[in-house]
């Protein structure tokens, strides 16, 4: 039934208007608007329905629900108002461009990602599920995003759980702006590819075009938030774990939080979503804690037999795989790496979540561009992940550790060998059905003329998407392939052959910044273990830190191999460093530094031990590196 149209005198129209509300009270009312080029429909339930008013100055219809929200509407742009019954026929579409509009209490945009703002929310389903609308709550969220972008991603929270565009039931769903991803696809394709692998809990897409107190804000992805519940990561109410490991959550950005901590074997920073507020004992973290050193330890130990009893193996694999195809940068860091464990079970990897730092991200203009797709032959752990010989080869070793087992690595090499063929056309087809209906709605046109992006084009950076997933699918098939299985022919005696002695000058006012490398002469190294450049397979190589007492130390550096030295020649934490040696992918050029605020002294000597398997015999060569520091004012 339609009670309001632009055709009708003005006051004549809330006359027929108001009347019709009272007999249809249980029904849908439809706002029918037009804005951008495009013809909107917003459904608002009239029992949340008190009045519609005009604005002082006539320009705007007003309507005023329940929790003292007005939602104003450009009266220039309202064609019609209906009231008609909800269909409960569904068409169950995911693909669609549905159609959200929130409306602030206080009619202010959302700045703060920190305190929510009282906000009645309505979504146009389109007759693919069914239509909303109630009362709710909206904050900003993200890190780097909310920060840097004038388009802001969203949290929404509903007063009381319910489906949203046939979602299953919850308070808690993300808008993510996808400023960054020209295609707004880099998510959705993950998300896509991820529950095709059979990784649980992996989050959907519905896109939305969103108003927010009538301001036309461009598309959204609409999708779960990453928390315990029935319907997201559904570990149980008081025995289940859900935790992230993530720098912006640790304890080194966010020092004064109570639910993070460092992780005891790697040092990595976590945070425990869950137990949360509401689940939180005293002891809480320190016993997530203890119970994820379980799990580090054993990779650390290379221990696969444990390691298999205490997490789901294939997850872990397929999570992997997934993060260096979309050469997912965040690992390193590491950002946004969820587990999970239900009681007594294996810890899981996942879900998935923010993919947008991916495909080649330009970091060098991460501000203002959008680049992505320039080079598909990069890495994040690299051809031998064993030994971080990546481009961020500084990726926690929690997730390289394994490489060291060869049961692990041919798991590793099978699963990929399995989706090979298929893993990039399952997402891709997938994502094209959501891109027919942006097409066809005009919804990324409307986006781009909202959000314009210098130089940027969506179907030409949607093609280039294309042709880097194909490209990259076809290099890392070489890459895993070509990862070497590990010998692990047990050494029953070992050598020391002899001892190297180098030298190196360090400038203190440099710092960690040195230009001077330390040098090994290969040559000797293979002379005094006797052997020759053809027996030597560098994969092999282990470079372990010594303490003064000859017994072997350990790495506390972001190098492949290395040590931070305390003042008597000791390796160990950084806190006590005064001198380190890092060794990337060169085994026979070392890079150094010092600590400025604890190494006052003009000289050092350490020692580094270069160690290889050969015919049974462990042979080893001291590396003994005689600082001298030097200070240019």
């Amino acid at each position: 039934m339609t009670i309001f149209s632009s055709r009708r005198p003005l006051l004549t129209l809330l006359l027929v208007a108001c009347t019709a509300l009272t007999a249809f009270s249980q029904q849908q009312l439809h706002i029918h608007t037009h804005a951008r080029n495009a013809s909107w429909d917003f459904p608002l339930t009239l029992d949340s329905l008190q009045e519609m008013t005009l604005s002082g100055d006539r320009k705007a219809l007003q309507l005023h629900v329940t929790g003292s929200t007005t939602m104003p509407f450009t009266l220039t742009q309202v064609d019609s108002l209906t009231i008609a019954q909800a269909d409960p026929l569904e068409s169950k579409d995911p693909y669609q461009v549905f159609q959200l509009y929130i409306a602030t209490t206080d009619g202010a945009d959302i700045t703060s990602k920190d305190y929510y703002k009282d906000c009645f929310v309505m979504v146009n389903a389109r007759g693919s599920f069914s239509n909303y609308s109630a009362n709710a709550q909206v904050r900003g969220r993200g890190n780097s995003s909310f920060l840097w972008y004038d388009k802001k991603p969203l949290r929404l929270k509903l007063n009381e759980k319910h489906k949203v565009l046939g979602l299953d039931k919850a308070k808690s769903w993300v808008l993510l702006a996808n400023y960054r991803d020209v295609t707004d696809l880099m998510n959705t394709y993950v998300f896509e590819t991820g529950r095709w692998l059979g990784l649980p809990f992996t989050n959907h897409t519905r896109y939305v075009e969103l108003f927010v107190n009538g301001d036309y804000r461009g598309l959204y992805q609409l999708t779960e938030q990453v928390q315990q519940g029935k319907n997201r990561v559904n570990v149980s109410d008081g025995r289940g774990i859900l935790i992230t490991l993530d720098v912006d959550d640790g304890p080194g950005e966010s020092p004064d939080a109570l639910d993070n901590c460092w992780s005891k074997v790697y040092r990595m920073p976590l945070c425990v979503k869950y137990p949360d507020d509401n689940h939180f004992t005293a002891n809480t973290v320190d016993s997530v804690r203890t119970v994820f050193a379980q799990l580090e330890q054993a990779i650390k130990d290379q221990d696969y037999d444990q390691v298999k009893q205490l997490i789901d193996v294939g997850s872990f694999i397929k999570y992997l795989q997934l993060q260096e195809y979309i050469y997912n940068v965040e690992l390193s860091a590491p950002r946004s790496i969820y587990l999970h464990k239900d009681g007594d079970g294996p810890w899981v990897m996942g879900p998935l979540w923010d993919f947008d730092a991916g495909y080649d991200f330009d970091w060098g203009d991460m501000y203002h561009g959008h680049t992505f797709f320039s080079d598909y032959r990069e890495t994040v752990m690299g051809t031998n992940p064993l030994k971080r010989n990546g481009n961020y080869n500084y990726v926690p070793q929690f997730f390289t550790d394994l490489f060291g087992c060869p049961e692990f690595v041919e798991q590793y090499k099978a699963q990929w060998a399995s989706v090979k063929d298929n893993i990039v056309s399952h997402g891709w087809d997938e994502c094209m059905k959501y891109v027919e209906q942006l097409r066809q709605t005009k919804a990324m046109e409307r986006e781009g003329r909202r959000w314009p992006l210098t130089g940027k084009n969506f179907e030409t950076e949607l093609e280039k998407m294309h042709q880097w997933l194909m490209n990259r699918a076809d290099f890392m098939t070489d890459l895993i392939a070509n990862i070497p299985v590990p010998d692990t022919t047990k050494v029953t005696d070992g050598q020391l052959c002899g001892t190297l002695s180098v030298s190196a000058t360090m400038n203190w006012n440099t710092g960690y910044h040195q230009a001077e490398q330390i040098h090994v002469d290969k040559a000797k190294v293979l002379e005094l273990m006797g052997l020759s450049e053809g027996e030597l397979a560098e994969p092999n190589v282990q470079i372990i830190p010594l303490n003064t007492d000859g017994s072997e130390g350990w790495n506390g550096t972001n190098g492949v191999f290395g040590g931070w030295f305390d003042a008597e020649g000791n390796p160990g934490a950084y806190a006590q460093g005064h001198v380190y040696i890092e060794v990337f992918n060169d085994l026979w050029n070392w890079n150094c530094g010092l600590e400025q605020w604890r190494c006052y002294d003009d000289h050092h000597t350490v020692v580094m031990q270069i160690q290889y398997p050969h015919q049974g015999t462990l042979k080893k060569v001291n590396v003994e590196v005689n600082f001298t520091i030097e200070s240019y004012w």
